[in-house]
């Protein structure tokens, strides 16, 4: 006849026994969701998605971010010195993570503009005389606000340039 104490044993051991296949069962059925997931130029991923270094988007990172940029913005600059109504540039430059601003200030000055997350950039620079840095915004699809001081000579502008595709 089987004594309690070997009950208790048998009992204990079929325990232990579920308790460790329920637990490997479990944890073999949690999937890894970044196994079959894929993100380029530098993303990771974290549960399933992509997170995108500066510079790239989209699902799997495969974006320049900057592309959206480019183009022509018709638009009015308020300065405290001065207002006027002209067009700035993007476009693509040799370094995917920068975009090149053309005819700031109306005056031709360029500025090459660092992408600081996917829909911002910002740039300084010497052209000339001319002190220039800024910050730039892309809302929507098209319009551009381009924030900036620039110095020339002895005066020193502060400017804002709202414009459109």
């Amino acid at each position: 006849m089987l004594s309690m104490k070997s009950i208790r044993n048998a009992a204990l051991t079929a325990l232990l026994t579920i308790g460790a296949f329920s637990a490997i069962t479990y944890t073999s059925c949690n999937k890894d969701e970044c196994k079959d997931v894929v993100c380029q130029n530098g993303g990771t991923c974290v549960s399933g998605i992509c997170t995108c270094p500066t510079g790239y988007e989209g699902t799997n990172c495969e974006t320049l971010s900057r592309d959206k940029f480019v183009g022509k913005y018709v638009g009015t600059e308020i300065c405290t010195i001065g207002t006027d109504s002209y067009t700035m540039e993007l476009s693509k430059n040799s370094d995917n993570l920068k975009i090149t601003l053309t005819n700031l200030y109306n005056q031709a000055f360029t500025a090459i503009c660092n992408m600081t997350s996917k829909t911002t950039f910002s740039f300084s620079g010497t052209q000339g005389s001319a002190t220039f840095s800024g910050t730039g915004e892309l809302t929507g699809t098209s319009n551009l606000k381009v924030t900036y001081t620039i110095t020339t000579g002895v005066t020193t502008n502060s400017c804002t340039f709202n414009g459109a595709k």
